[in-house]
C-alpha cells in the first residue's frame, strides 16, 4: 500500500514539474496560437512555445512574432487577442460567480478585447499601456501601445480612459517644482470622477488638452494619449479601420462564435 501511494505521489510531482506552469491564479488559456507565440511564466526567464489550450496565469508574459497572432480565452468567458509583434503581461485575475476582474499590461503592439458581460454579471478588463489605461464594463475595443503614444478605439459599448499613474505623477511633480513656496514631493494619486461624453466630440486642436481625469468613450470614438499626458479624441473612420487585417480577423472570430 505504501509503495502504491509513493508511486502516485511521484507521478503527481512529475506531472506538476513537467507542466512548468505558474502557481498564481489562472487568467485563462491560449485558445488559438498562430505563428510564433511564446509564453514566459512568472518568475522564469525562459520563453516557451505556446501550444493550443495552454493555461496562462497571473504574472505570465505572452509575446507574438511577425505574422503571428494569439487568442486568450479568459476564465469565465471573454477574449483578448494579440496582433503581431505584441507583448502582453497578465497582471491580475479575480474570478467570482458574478464578478470577474482582469488586469493586463500591453508593453507593445495591438490587442483586441471582446468581453460581453452576462445578465447581472460585472466583467471588468483593464488594459494598461506605457501612456494610458483603459477600463471596460463588458464591451469591445482595441488598444495599440507605444512608448510615446497609445491609442484606444471603441467598437461596442463604452470604455473609461485615463493617463497612466506614472504620467500623472510626473506631471504633478513638475507642477509642484515650479510652484513658489512648495516643497517638491510625490503627490498622492486619486482618481477624479468619470466624465461621460454624450456625443462624439473633438478637442480644439490635437494634443492641446492634458488628460486630468477619467473620460468615457462611446462607440466609434478613439483617443490617443501621449507620454506627456496630452491627448487627442475624435471619431475614427470605421471603414478605414475595418480594412486592417487584424481588425478583420477579430470580426471573423466574433462572427464565428455567434
Amino acid at each position: 500500500m505504501k509503495r502504491i501511494l509513493s508511486t502516485i505521489t511521484i507521478l503527481l510531482l512529475a506531472v506538476f514539474v513537467s507542466n512548468g506552469y505558474s502557481a498564481g491564479k489562472q487568467f485563462g488559456k491560449i485558445s488559438l496560437p498562430l505563428g510564433k507565440v511564446e509564453v514566459q511564466s512568472s518568475g522564469s526567464d525562459v520563453w516557451e512555445k505556446a501550444k493550443p489550450n495552454r493555461p496562462v496565469f497571473e504574472g505570465d508574459i505572452i509575446r507574438t512574432a511577425a505574422k503571428s497572432r494569439a487568442e486568450i480565452t479568459l476564465q469565465g468567458g471573454g477574449k483578448i487577442r494579440l496582433g503581431e509583434n505584441s507583448e502582453l503581461e497578465l497582471t491580475e485575475a479575480s474570478v467570482k460567480p458574478m464578478v470577474k476582474n482582469f488586469k493586463a499590461r500591453l508593453k507593445k503592439g495591438n490587442v483586441f478585447v471582446s468581453a460581453k458581460a452576462a445578465f447581472g454579471e460585472k466583467k471588468n478588463i483593464q488594459m494598461r499601456t506605457p501612456t494610458a489605461v483603459a477600463a471596460i464594463r463588458g464591451t469591445k475595443y482595441r488598444v495599440k501601445a507605444g512608448e510615446d503614444e497609445s491609442e484606444v478605439l471603441v467598437y461596442q459599448g463604452k470604455v473609461d480612459v485615463n493617463a497612466v499613474k506614472n504620467v500623472i505623477d510626473e506631471r504633478q511633480d513638475n507642477r509642484k517644482s515650479f510652484a513658489p513656496g512648495v516643497v517638491p514631493g510625490k503627490p498622492k494619486f486619486t482618481l477624479g470622477p468619470v466624465t461621460e461624453l454624450k456625443a462624439p466630440t473633438q478637442v480644439s486642436g490635437p494634443y492641446e488638452v492634458t488628460l486630468e481625469e477619467w473620460v468615457t468613450l462611446a462607440e466609434g470614438m478613439q483617443i490617443n494619449v501621449r507620454k506627456d499626458g496630452k491627448y487627442h479624441m475624435f471619431e475614427f473612420d470605421q471603414t478605414k479601420d475595418g480594412d486592417l487585417d487584424f481588425v478583420k480577423w477579430n470580426k471573423e472570430l466574433d462572427a464565428a462564435e455567434k
